[in-house]
């Protein structure tokens, strides 16, 4: 007999929201912990001057990792010495010749920030905004106030494959906060309030080692499950940022309920997480295990998409 799967909004009834305690208007969610205070303890942690950046590479010739179903991103030239060689190039004087492209892509076909509307349940976003303002753009928490924002704070790195003597996580590989918890302690650091979490699994990283075909076999990623504790404990440390290497944040499936993706309404849509996905983090992690720093500077600024459920980013990591 085929298993019935409950809602999301049946999962995660009963558990925080943070709708309406910035106010009634508010679409950027927990960031709004990132005060000036949390931006002057991130730059507290910046010991060494290492700088690190984490998105993947756009167009990569080994192909980009996005969710399956969404199209690669595509870059091609329109303008470039071939033009001017059959004289087809614009003509300037002095003879100045020059090259332009441009790409096709999905808004999350790359290291990505989701919006706070990305997704929902039960015809509400977060903050309780109306499912219909998605119609034709997000005139709702849309992508774009979280760029105008920007994300600024103490950042620390979760090495979860390392700590489970890996180089990556299996598909559908588990953990908790208290996986997360354990880690930091074998790793020497705390995961403190407001800070934003950066967890590495070494899924996106294996994308490119891995035969595409076998990469998306029955697709199911390694990442957080969902649990009323987990939920509550992202609660009360006020995390502001999920970072992942993974391109959900979360396993694929709930291995308990058998839903797809709850802790995008539990944490995203009702606490107002903010999801970076598809982040490149094994030379962070790679330089952690060396230097023994594991928290550092987190700056982030998504694209300014105006309406956009999602936009492109290349967080940089300053230790």
């Amino acid at each position: 007999m085929e298993k019935t799967v409950p809602g999301i909004g049946e999962i995660t009834k009963g558990l925080p929201k943070n709708w309406g305690r910035w106010g009634a208007e508010d679409e950027v969610g927990s960031l709004n912990f990132l005060t000036q205070a949390e931006v002057l303890r991130g730059i507290a942690s910046v010991k060494q001057g290492k700088t690190f950046t984490l998105q993947v590479q756009m167009g990569n010739p080994k192909g980009d990792p996005v969710w399956p179903g969404r199209n690669q991103a595509q870059r091609m030239n329109v303008l470039d010495e071939g033009h001017f060689l059959c004289g087809k190039g614009p003509a300037f004087p002095g003879g100045l010749h020059y090259a332009d492209d441009v790409m096709f892509m999905y808004l999350q076909g790359s290291t990505q920030y989701d919006a706070l509307g990305h997704v929902w349940c039960d015809e509400k976003l977060y903050n309780g905004f109306d499912a219909n303002t998605t119609i034709g753009g997000m005139a709702k928490a849309s992508v774009l106030p979280i760029a105008e924002r920007g994300i600024v704070g103490r950042g620390v790195l979760i090495d979860m494959a390392r700590y489970r003597g890996k180089t990556v996580l299996d598909p559908g590989e588990t953990f908790t906060h208290e996986d997360l918890l354990a880690a930091a302690k074998k790793q020497g650091v705390s995961i403190e309030k407001h800070d934003v979490l950066v967890i590495r699994t070494g899924w996106i990283g294996s994308f490119y080692d891995r035969d595409r075909v076998e990469f998306y076999k029955n697709f199911v990623e390694p990442g957080l499950t969902f649990s009323p504790e987990l939920v509550k404990w992202f609660h009360q440390m006020e995390i502001p940022n999920l970072v992942t290497d993974t391109i959900a944040n979360e396993v694929t499936v709930d291995p308990v309920s058998g839903a797809a993706l709850p802790l995008h309404i539990a944490l995203m849509s009702n606490l107002g997480v903010t999801f970076t996905e598809i982040a490149l983090l094994d030379p962070l992690a790679e330089d952690c295990a060396k230097d023994g720093q594991w928290s550092f500077l987190y700056v982030a600024a998504p694209l300014k998409v105006v309406n956009g459920s999602g936009a492109p980013v290349n967080p940089v990591v300053v230790k």
